[in-house]
């Protein structure tokens, strides 16, 4: 409910008389005196007498063995088992301030008639620049007192605003207040000046309450009364916020109307694009079912999700249900991608005629991908025209992808002149070879989906004595050395042996030097390594590029992708056609000794028609970031019974990215490292260092950095082994609480801001924060450290964007400004995290959607463990802690002296439980938020696409 609309609802009569019939009497009995009370005013009286300060809770006589207490806030009875269930609850909690909306408008419409008071919406400050933030700032409220009133001031004071739950012993106020006169004296009819002082230490939002105290006994109306204004500023630079603010207001876009039906009218294809490759096998078509799109437009309700399970998830996954599984589950996830671009149709935009059938288009958001367009990729136009009329929809061909602008081949009956409503169509290529890789049979089917523990023996197989490592720090990590020594003797038929790395152990050292000991050990040798991700695959191939010639390894790219993007090391092992990438011919591609891709373009071997089995060994580097079926396109339809599989990640980091939520829910976010690390021949007693090695000794991070992931996720086994010198760069900083602590959490209480029609959030104030200290790290000359080596991870587009415009307007070059996904395997000497959400507005909505960091345990992870030397995370630790795995690293920060600004609001000494709802602790502030909400899905707004927004879609391949 609306608090203004709440108030309104209060002077209605309906209301007091329903408050009347709640109030109804029942008989309470004191568990303490084992005496009833005949009814609550007499319970209340009874529990001020006897027991005051104590938390007795009344209870209801009855039967004797029924444990009953009674709620007097909701006037109901409820058993004592879950009575903490019911405090906790959205109806009590709802209840609770309603009760206080009630006594505060009642108090309020009382005091009008014997006094009033300035600032009827509160005292705002506005924006205090941050260099004049160290000088108190003053500003007045005037109450005003009748003659007749009696009234007398018993306290004035500044309060923290209800629901921060700042502990009284460590709470600092920014407001404080003086007036003229002393306690118990006001002077009639004269105006009392109350002036309120703002004096903060540190940059950020301010919202405390100013209370007055008064008592009445000679008046017409008598009885203490207190009034409230809110106290409100923001501490900041005022040139940044001129600078970043929005230049338009967020408005949320209205879906374009689409025609359906009527003719289409095609355009041409790029001339390159086509016959581009020599494929021999032709992808699946694999639309989906109508009758599956049907049940999936109603979205994701408990219903539909309950029909969907019965209809086609019921049975169990094994090895005849898989390919049924799957592909229901993409079929789900192609459903939400085609309905999230729909966020980014364009209504009644003009194109510019280039030269003959092409015309150019701008469309903002596109040099962040948002939406992702490449060269081939279409384009549907349809020309404005009355609601009843009927026109074709012309589709074009994106021939030419630069900055903002895509150029598009359209039929010679389109008229560049006239206006268009346009929409991105879906490429389904991606999603068709993982189709063809579900369902491809495959003779390693068994071993590579459920392999059984009777395989557990084929790794029995005598390992090499000495190895003579080509990378000499593999000889010094017992664990690396192990996995080597596994995997040169790994048996044709064994199950995919896993490489589990967690953050700075060496995974991907330990892969490099896996596969040159395969190539030393036989000649014959055929090696495809894959992951997930173009960065990540480069990093593969330039670190094998030092033993390998171009005619020994071919790094194969997608045919579209972006070629100033591949580094220039890598040039030589890559071949071009015009603008676009391609394959060599097939007895070419035969000839190399090893192969790198990506997982999503690793279905090529079969696609020209390369022999089953050609590939001795796969490896899979970043396996947990990747799909079952995007893996699954490099491993299974491209190998024979004899192929060794291994893979390397770390179920713990990043998972798939998957947009839509029942997807999500019936498993395809769980990676297939994930799930056959489930299976028993990784589970079982014999599988350490055998089925799979895990490597344990870090070598990025300072302890300190380590600490808290390393109990969190991998239960204390990590050991920082990290080079001091890197390591302890930092310690002594005036960047750093605690001097030797090289962690710090700085809380900001910002404000989230959306631009135009951009539903990405951004916030001032902890842009400002995050450059100014990248500013600080830089000036320090006794801890000296290049732009180069700092990174600041974001998980919001428009965040990344406002922070690249601060640091430009500082002219400082080189700091990398990313997300959790593309610094995922990389690593820097210095690393900022920027949260930015900084309210309590739709909590919900991100626990639902694991939006941002919140609730998502795996992007935390990445994030935490990317730095060597300097940690620095920027936030508000009111949002942040609501979630258990972010409450334990407040924790954990305050309690080793890095935090900085206000106190946290909660005992920092007291365990975290996981399993608890701690939203619930700020609901009661909260509960608008929830009501906002309920309000947006009555709209029709579509709030899973909205947080899909953060959510990148998968690199195209």
């Amino acid at each position: 409910m609306n608090r203004n609309l709440s108030l309104n609802h209060f002077q209605d009569p309906k209301h007091h008389s329903r408050i009347d019939e709640v109030q109804a009497r029942v008989a309470l009995q004191c568990p303490a005196c084992a005496i009833t009370l005949p009814d609550q005013s007499s319970w209340l009286q009874h529990a001020s007498d006897r027991h005051p300060g104590e938390h007795i809770i009344p209870e209801i006589p009855g039967k004797p063995n029924e444990k009953l207490g009674y709620c007097t806030v909701c006037n109901n009875r409820f058993p004592m088992d879950s009575w903490n269930n019911h405090l906790s609850g959205t109806y009590h909690i709802r209840t609770q301030l309603i009760v206080l909306w009630r006594t505060e408008y009642e108090q309020e419409t009382a005091l009008r008639e014997v006094a009033t008071m300035s600032h009827p919406e509160g005292l705002d400050f506005g924006l205090v620049d941050l260099e004049h933030a160290s000088t108190t700032q003053d500003s007045r409220v005037v109450l005003m007192v009748p003659k007749t009133a009696g009234l007398v001031i018993r306290k004035i004071a500044a309060y923290p605003n209800a629901g921060n739950n700042k502990p009284s012993k460590s709470y600092v106020f920014s407001f404080t207040v003086s007036w003229p006169l002393q306690e118990d004296t006001l002077t009639p009819l004269e105006p009392v000046e109350i002036t309120v002082h703002f004096n903060p230490n540190h940059r950020g939002k301010f919202a405390e309450v100013l209370a007055i105290d008064l008592e009445s006994t000679t008046g017409p109306i008598q009885g203490t009364f207190r009034v409230r204004r809110k106290l409100m500023a923001m501490v900041g630079r005022a040139e940044d916020h001129k600078l970043l603010q929005a230049s338009k207001k967020f408005v949320k876009q209205k879906r374009t109307r689409w025609r359906h039906g009527g003719a289409t009218v095609e355009g041409e294809r790029p001339p390159e694009a086509v016959d581009s490759a020599p494929w021999v096998q032709s992808l699946p078509k694999a639309c989906v079912p109508k009758a599956l799109s049907d049940l999936l437009s109603k979205g994701a309700t408990r219903t539909v999700l309950q029909q969907l399970e019965e209809m086609y998830f019921a049975n169990e996954l094994s090895l005849e249900t898989h390919l049924d599984h799957f592909t229901h589950l993409l079929w789900a996830e192609e459903a939400r991608i085609i309905d999230d671009l729909r966020m980014y149709d364009m209504r009644s935009v003009k194109f510019r005629r280039e030269s003959g059938r092409l015309h150019t288009v701008n469309v903002p958001g596109l040099a962040e991908k948002r939406p992702s367009v490449v060269v081939g990729d279409i384009i549907l136009a349809q020309a404005l025209r009355k609601a009843d009329s009927t026109g074709p929809t012309h589709r074009g061909f994106v021939h030419i992808v630069r900055n903002e602008d895509i150029c598009v081949s359209f039929h010679s009956s389109f008229d560049g002149a006239s206006r268009y409503n346009i929409r991105f169509e879906y490429n389904r290529i991606p999603l068709r070879r993982q189709h063809q890789a579900l369902s491809v049979p495959s003779l390693s089917a068994q071993r590579l989906l459920f392999p059984h523990l009777d395989d557990q023996g084929i790794l029995s197989t005598p390992q090499p004595d000495n190895i003579t490592t080509f990378n000499p720090l593999v000889a010094l990590n017992s664990a690396q050395l192990q996995a080597v020594k596994l995997i040169v003797s790994l048996q044709p038929v064994a199950p995919p042996f896993v490489i589990f790395g967690p953050p700075g152990t060496g995974k991907t050292i330990t892969l490099v030097e896996s596969i040159r000991q395969v190539l030393h050990r036989d000649p014959t040798t055929k090696v495809l390594a894959c992951a997930p991700s173009n960065s990540a695959a480069d990093l593969i191939a330039q670190r094998l590029s030092v033993a390998l010639t171009p005619n020994d390894m071919f790094r194969c790219n997608a045919i579209h992708r972006i070629q100033r993007l591949l580094p220039a090391d890598l040039v030589p092992y890559s071949l071009f056609r015009g603008h676009l990438f391609a394959l060599p011919s097939l007895e070419q591609l035969c000839s190399y000794r090893v192969i790198v891709s990506t997982c999503g373009n690793a279905s090529f071997p079969y696609n020209v028609g390369m022999p089953t089995g050609h590939f001795s060994h796969i490896f899979v580097d970043e396996a947990g970031q990747a799909s079952e079926p995007e893996v699954l396109q490099a491993i299974k339809i491209i190998s024979s019974a004899d192929t060794r599989v291994v893979l390397a990640g770390d179920p713990k980091q990043l998972g798939p990215v998957i947009r839509s939520s029942i997807a999500r829910h019936f498993g395809l976010a769980k990676s297939y490292l994930e799930r056959i690390m489930e299976q028993s021949v990784y589970t079982s007693a014999m599988a350490p260092n055998r089925a799979f090695v895990k490597l344990v000794k870090n070598f990025r991070s300072h302890e300190a950095i380590l600490q808290y992931p390393n109990n969190q996720f991998y239960d204390g086994d990590l050991e920082a082994c990290a080079d001091p010198e890197a390591t302890d760069a930092f310690l002594g900083s005036a960047q750093l609480v605690n001097l030797r602590f090289p962690v710090v959490f700085q809380h900001v209480s910002g404000e989230n801001e959306r631009e135009a029609s951009s539903p990405s959030y951004f916030n001032i104030l902890e842009a400002t924060e995050t450059v100014e200290r990248i500013k600080l790290v830089l000036r320090d000359a006794a801890h000296p450290v290049r732009p180069e080596d700092i990174a600041v991870i974001t998980p919001y587009y428009a965040q990344a964007r406002k922070i690249r415009m601060l640091l430009k307007t500082s002219k400082i070059e080189g700091v990398t400004v990313c997300s959790v996904e593309q610094i995922q395997g990389q690593e820097r000497p210095v690393i900022f995290i920027s949260t930015v959400r900084s309210s309590r507005d739709l909590l919900s909505y991100d626990a639902k959607f694991t939006l941002g960091f919140v609730s998502n345990p795996r992007r935390f992870n990445v994030a935490v463990t990317r730095a060597k030397g300097l940690l620095v995370v920027i936030g508000d630790s009111d949002v942040l802690s609501i979630d258990p795995v972010w409450r334990g690293f407040l924790n954990y920060v305050h309690q080793h002296g890095g935090w900085s600004g206000d106190e946290p609001g909660w005992d920092t000494s007291a365990p975290v439980d996981a399993n608890f709802d701690y939203a619930a602790e700020i609901r009661e502030a909260a509960a608008n938020d929830m009501d906002a909400l309920i309000a947006r899905l009555a709209e029709g707004h579509d709030v899973e696409a909205e947080a899909n927004v953060e959510r990148p879609f998968v690199e195209e391949d």
